[in-house]
């Protein structure tokens, strides 16, 4: 077996560039990549020094050179510079010394670009400075990050009774908690309603959207950062310890990686959390309560959930009932949103006419109790009299429930189905809809959906859409 000719297809084919110098810093080998990145001819390069590839690189200061005297690797190193095209790069680079006998003979260098990551970290970075400065609003969130208590969760049904009793059941446990419910149900109030009526409510409530951010941003914003572990960051608290004492919601916790997923169990068992790029660890005192709009026993079964991960989350488990089975708490929803639009914009709307009433008892409701909501504000917006009407229900909006509707009535009278398959074929005949409606603009059907774009790209892929 060539194992020269194996090496050479690797390197060839690698993402990464690659420098290898000799004693003196001279330029023995320079591969593709590294001419994307440094701006330099790979040709023109061999037989140079490093120094005139990087000439905006301080002689003085050069970890080349500190590799080469020391004999000592430098590993994964964060550096921002200009490179000859006069173009600011960052770069994550390993050195790593050639040794011949106890003498340094050279240095191999590998390294990559990631100035677009630098870039989307920064603005993340400036838009949580800017969250956590917003936590006092006035009329916004609680001192402790909170917007919702146990008073904000509306509904007498008994599966929605039984839900509230076992809130405060559990609030006083520092158990984590696992929650399940379909988009649109309130998993956030119930999380919420948790916290500020534990002990732990004087202390911070801090939520993150799993499936918001990248991998390696998400791990840095949950375990905080070091100075010089990518260019902009600093000494900077994660979530978790900025949430030390009080509670840390994960929501979409199918989104994380396994990887991220296994850094997350470490924590929940060690109670200990490292920052990136540090080798410190801090001891923090974090429930954690995380939640999914996806059984996760399925998420286990698929892959997606860990399940030493799983276990160790769903200690208490809560699964909030989607609105189509608590059709009963209907009216009390109307009464709560419309008083809440009353008060809002200014109007005095009683409630909605008998036919209204009866659509809505007889409507699916997929986006729930939000979709509810979404609806009576959308009504509220055109209602002249004293009590909304079918007329004040946007026209769009009806035609597309009722063309669903008619859809997933003829798959029911066509084949006999169980209640999982009806729920799933209705929902994805909802999304056909939405994307034909939207001429498959994602971010347009989400919208008119009332769910994040995240979800809707996981149910289009989910049914091959």
């Amino acid at each position: 077996m060539n194992y020269k000719r194996i090496l050479e297809l690797m390197v060839k084919h690698l993402d990464e560039g690659i420098i290898v110098v000799d004693s003196n810093l001279k330029i023995l080998y320079f591969n593709e990549p590294s001419t994307n990145i440094t701006g330099f001819d790979s040709k023109k390069a061999i037989d140079k020094s490093i120094f005139q590839v990087f000439p905006n690189i301080d002689e003085n200061n050069s970890i080349f050179l500190n590799v080469i005297n020391t004999g000592k690797p430098i590993i994964e190193y964060v550096q921002e510079y200009k490179n000859c095209k006069g173009k600011n790069v960052t770069i994550v680079t390993s050195i790593i010394p050639i040794m011949g006998g106890n003498k340094v003979t050279g240095a191999i260098e590998i390294f990559k670009d990631i100035t677009k990551v630098m870039e989307l970290s920064n603005k993340v970075l400036v838009l949580q400075k800017a969250l956590y400065n917003n936590y006092n609003e006035e009329n916004k969130f609680l001192a402790n990050g909170t917007q919702y208590s146990l008073g904000d969760i509306v509904g007498d049904s008994p599966p929605m009774k039984q839900l509230k009793e076992k809130i405060c059941k559990v609030s006083f446990s520092n158990s984590p908690v696992f929650v399940f419910g379909e988009t649109g149900t309130g998993k956030e109030l119930v999380v919420q309603s948790i916290h500020n009526l534990s002990s732990r409510r004087d202390k911070l409530f801090i939520a993150q959207n799993c499936g918001a951010l990248p991998e390696n941003l998400l791990e840095s914003i949950l375990f905080g950062t070091v100075q010089g572990s990518f260019t902009g960051a600093k000494d900077k608290q994660g979530l978790f310890e900025l949430a030390d004492g009080g509670t840390l919601f994960l929501d979409e916790l199918n989104a994380m990686s396994l990887g991220l997923q296994a850094k997350l169990l470490r924590v929940i068992e060690d109670g200990v959390v490292r920052r990136v790029g540090s080798t410190k660890t801090k001891i923090v005192d974090v429930r954690i309560i995380t939640a999914s709009n996806i059984n996760p026993e399925k998420l286990v079964e698929e892959g997606k959930l860990r399940e030493d991960l799983y276990y160790r989350l769903n200690v208490i488990y809560f699964h909030i009932p989607p609105l189509r089975e608590r059709k009963e708490d209907i009216p009390i929803l109307v009464d709560h949103f419309i008083k809440y639009y009353n008060k809002k914009m200014k109007m005095f709307v009683k409630g909605v006419d008998g036919e209204v009433m009866n659509y809505f008892h007889k409507n699916y409701w997929p986006g729930n109790v939000r979709e509810l909501q979404n609806t009576i504000e959308s009504a509220m917006n055109f209602v002249e009299g004293k009590y909304i009407t079918m007329e004040d229900l946007q026209e769009h909006s009806l035609c597309f429930k009722n063309r669903s509707k008619k859809r997933f009535e003829k798959y029911i009278e066509k084949e006999e189905v169980g209640l999982k398959e009806a729920v799933e074929e209705y929902e994805k005949q909802i999304i056909k809809a939405a994307l034909k409606e939207s001429e498959q603009n994602c971010t347009k059907a989400a919208r008119a959906l009332k769910v994040p774009k995240q979800t809707l790209h996981g149910k289009i892929k989910r049914y091959g859409l």
